[in-house]
């Protein structure tokens, strides 16, 4: 088990720390170096930049992605750390040295659970740490630098309040803050099937990001997960048109139209013309839709 200890601003975390998301994107304004540090459900630490050389909150890894900045601002919004999508790109081209573009592609570490400690709680930086470090460092729980500072982010976590919106049993044998605990947010759901379905619609395999987008097979509202096996990627008519029943997708994933389409709106062509074609589903079986949600759209939300 291993943790990380990423540097980041003072301002990102000040701004964060006020609102208490429930997740947030640690970005990067460079896409190439990526990141492998961790497995998701492992601890991510937020240490401020010299002079300011404390550990300062953190959260547990979800997953990576490289994004461009519309659709990092789009999943998350202000849990980039900025008001604003404009003050958002004004950080990135800042770090990249004033560097110009006008949807720059960023480095995204997906964080659930976000916590932060108020300052008499802040943690100094280990004693192996380098002034030398730029973007940060691992550490393996099980030997005694990474075991010291885990216990300290624990104790600390230990006084946290309950967040609002969890749940009580949440906070079973291993607790809510506790490491291996899922509990993934709506931006992370967004990019985790935008990322499974390989950036194209499950039903036209349009490539355009800006008009694609995640749906929930069951809504949220009613039960139904931010998981990848609860989502479908689609552009964005046949999501309006999936949410309304107008369109649904078999045990066979395959994608069928309602005759009531061309009833309520003497039209839908298009839609037709791909009645009955398989979707494009994920390779991984674990992220493939699931049949008891595809039933569920079926029975209480297709108009038959």
């Amino acid at each position: 088990m291993k943790t990380f200890v990423g540097i980041t601003d003072h301002d990102w975390y000040t701004f964060l720390s006020q609102r208490q998301p429930d997740e947030v994107n640690f970005w990067t304004p460079s896409s190439s170096t990526g990141f492998r540090a961790l497995t998701p459900g492992e601890p991510f630490l937020f240490k401020l930049h010299a002079p300011r050389n404390f550990i300062v909150g953190g959260g547990f890894f979800t997953k990576y992605s490289v994004l461009p900045l519309s659709m990092a601002w789009l999943a998350f919004g202000d849990k980039n750390g900025a008001a604003s999508r404009a003050e958002c790109q004004a950080r990135v081209q800042h770090y990249r040295h004033g560097t110009a573009s006008l949807d720059p592609e960023i480095g995204c570490i997906i964080l659930e659970r976000p916590f932060f400690f108020a300052e008499p709680d802040w943690i100094p930086a280990p004693p192996d740490w380098s002034p030398n470090i730029v973007r940060g460092k691992g550490y393996e729980l099980s030997e005694a630098v990474g075991r010291d500072l885990w216990e300290q982010v624990e104790q600390r976590l230990e006084a946290l309040p309950v967040p609002v919106g969890a749940q009580q049993a949440e906070y079973g044998e291993r607790g809510y803050w506790g490491i291996g605990f899922r509990r993934v947010g709506q931006g992370a759901f967004r990019v985790a099937v935008t990322d499974a379905y390989g950036r194209q619609c499950a039903v036209t395999k349009e490539h355009t990001l800006p008009v694609l987008e995640a749906a929930h097979i069951k809504p949220f509202a009613d039960g139904g997960p931010h998981d990848v096996a609860n989502g479908l990627l689609l552009r964005a008519d046949l999501h309006i048109l999936f949410d309304r029943g107008y369109v649904t997708v078999d045990e066979g994933y395959r994608f069928v139209v309602s005759p009531r389409l061309k009833d309520d709106y003497h039209n839908g062509r298009d839609y037709y013309a791909r009645h009955g074609h398989r979707i494009v589903v994920p390779s991984s079986a674990t992220e493939q839709p699931s049949q008891e949600h595809l039933e569920w759209h079926r029975s209480q939300v297709f108009i038959a």
